[in-house]
C-alpha cells in the first residue's frame, strides 16, 4: 500500500510538471517576443536580434526568399531598416503560442509596423523556437 502511495504522489508530481511547463514556456516566449519588441522600437536591431539562435543554421524566409545564418539576417535587416524612422514601431498581435515539446514550440501571429513617414507594413509570421542551452530562441522565421 505504501508503495502504491509513493506511486500515485510521483505520478501526480510528474502530471503537475508537465502541465506546468506549457506554461512556463508560453510566458518565457511570450518574454522573448516582448524584449525584441522593446528592442525594435527604439532603433536597436542588434538587440531585436538577440532572440535569434546566434548559428549558421538559422533560417529566414521572407519575400525574397531564404536567408540562412544569424549574420546574413542582421544585415538583411540593416539594409531593409537603416535607421529608426524606416523601422517605425513595431507591434505583434495575434499570438498563438504551442509548444510542440519540452525544447521546441512554434508561435504564429501579426506584425505590424507604424511609420508615419514611410507608410505601414504589416503581415504574418510563422516562428520556430528552440531551447539551446536553456534558452528560447528563433531558429527558423517565415515572415510575409
Amino acid at each position: 500500500m505504501k508503495n502504491l502511495m509513493l506511486a500515485l504522489a510521483a505520478g501526480l508530481a510528474l502530471s503537475a510538471c508537465a502541465t506546468m511547463r506549457p506554461a512556463q514556456t508560453h510566458a518565457t516566449i511570450q518574454q522573448v517576443l516582448a524584449t525584441q519588441t522593446a528592442a525594435w522600437n527604439r532603433g536597436d536591431v542588434a538587440g531585436f536580434m538577440q532572440g535569434y539562435w546566434p548559428s549558421d543554421s538559422l533560417v529566414f524566409i521572407g519575400k525574397r526568399g531564404l536567408t540562412y545564418g544569424w549574420q546574413p539576417t542582421l544585415d538583411n535587416y540593416r539594409r531593409s531598416y537603416p535607421d529608426a524612422a524606416a523601422m517605425g514601431q513595431l507591434t505583434f498581435s495575434n499570438l498563438r503560442i504551442t509548444p510542440d515539446g519540452p525544447e521546441t514550440a512554434h508561435v504564429v501571429g501579426r506584425w505590424h509596423l507604424a511609420r508615419p513617414a514611410a507608410g505601414d507594413l504589416e503581415g504574418h509570421f510563422l516562428l520556430v523556437f528552440r531551447r539551446i542551452n536553456g534558452q528560447w530562441v528563433i531558429v527558423a522565421d517565415h515572415s510575409s
